[in-house]
């Protein structure tokens, strides 16, 4: 096979790109190791900053989100039994969207294959050659016989697990990592949600509460590593959920039946520059954020609209500028949300190192939040529209 761009995996960043390409009249071929089933299954988090909502308005693909996805006005932090409320239009004039990012990646994938261009399932990168020239390879294997790909530029949106990364020379990419001692046990439940997103920060941990639908919730607990879902019976979780969330009569937060269950580790991750000859990365093959800020989705669509700008520049007027300045255009934007991210976790989790001073002034930064209208603006800008980029 033969394309302008060969793009490795069909999560968002693949996905949102080859649709970006597509409007510019680009050719690419996306090549997915796991099955249709197992892409649109994947649970993530579903906060969709305005960025990526016009993304999806302006691919024509945004119907469904429009129409199933909840605005969320509000987003609130609870500590010592008090609430912080942030009124993230009356503070920002904006507004966020939730809508699981399985379900952005189902209309994706949906429209993909509805146009007929190529999106392979089950094809496994096994080697790339040629990265640092101008006919890159991909082999991989599809239905149990290996195949090439050949193409002009090489998109690894592959993950943090994936190959494309992977394959650049070592001592070319350099990696800044800072991994949690905790994780994140999620549910999804048939119970009706809170009215906003609620964070709380509670001596026992973190727990959140948001939203899939009017009908389903998506809940955490903050855990020890060496917890298991098996150690989380559905009573235990829902006890220590209301525990965490002052909810002491517990009528607030409304229980229902857990029907899916995972448990997260969180980590921060950079891998910097993003590209190596004509390979470029993007999304979580390059860049991992705390999931407290919810980032992750809109970081990587963040990221293929730079590099699609850089490539459709360089197939209309033959400049690569814009692609050998893709990398640098990109760090500091992706430098900036994860440094939020990162300091909400800070902020809301409990740490097994903390001293009592260190526990002491956390709690003494959500009380200055609490009194502060201008520190409360300072979260809900960085909450609303951190990860957007000018096209």
């Amino acid at each position: 096979m033969k394309t302008q761009v060969g793009i490795i995996g069909a999560g968002p960043a693949g996905l949102f790109l080859s649709h970006l390409l597509n409007q510019h009249g680009i050719e690419s071929v996306i090549l997915e190791a796991r099955s249709r089933a197992y892409a649109e299954g994947r649970v993530r988090a579903g906060v969709l900053e305005a960025g990526t909502i016009n993304t999806l308005n302006n691919l024509g693909l945004g119907d469904r989100m429009n129409r199933e996805g909840l605005v969320d006005n509000g987003l609130d932090m609870r500590f010592r039994g008090r609430t912080i409320h942030l009124d993230l239009p009356g503070l920002t004039g904006r507004s966020v969207k939730i809508y699981g990012q399985q379900e952005v990646v189902k209309d994706l994938i949906a429209a993909r294959l509805e146009s007929g261009d190529p999106l392979i399932f089950d094809a496994e990168v096994i080697r790339l050659e040629g990265l640092d020239s101008d006919a890159p390879r991909i082999h991989y294997r599809h239905e149990g016989i290996e195949k090439t790909l050949d193409c002009l530029f090489v998109a690894g949106c592959d993950g943090f697990h994936g190959i494309a990364r992977a394959a650049v020379p070592e001592g070319l990419i350099q990696t800044y990592t800072r991994e949690y001692d905790f994780a994140w046990l999620g549910v999804l439940a048939h119970a009706a949600p809170m009215a906003d997103m609620t964070y709380t920060n509670h001596d026992r941990g973190f727990a959140l509460c948001s939203r899939r639908s009017m009908s389903i919730s998506r809940l955490y607990l903050q855990v020890p590593l060496s917890d298991t879902q098996e150690d989380w019976s559905d009573s235990r979780f829902w006890d220590e959920l209301h525990t965490r969330m002052f909810d002491g009569n517990g009528q607030e937060i409304q229980e229902g039946k857990i029907f899916q269950r995972d448990i997260a580790r969180l980590r921060s991750y950079i891998a910097q520059p993003m590209q190596y000859g004509n390979l470029f990365l993007a999304g979580d093959a390059v860049h991992i954020v705390p999931p407290a800020g919810a980032k992750g989705l809109n970081m990587a669509v963040a990221d293929v609209r730079v590099l699609c700008r850089s490539m459709a520049a360089f197939f209309s007027t033959g400049s690569r500028a814009g692609l050998d300045r893709y990398s640098a255009e990109c760090e500091q934007r992706i430098w900036k949300t994860i440094r939020f991210s990162v300091h909400l976790t800070g902020l809301l989790h409990r740490f097994n190192e903390h001293t009592p001073f260190e526990r002491g002034t956390q709690l003494a930064e959500l009380e200055h939040i609490a009194s502060s209208e201008s520190a409360q603006r300072m979260i809900a800008e960085q909450y609303v529209n951190l990860s957007d980029v000018a096209d």
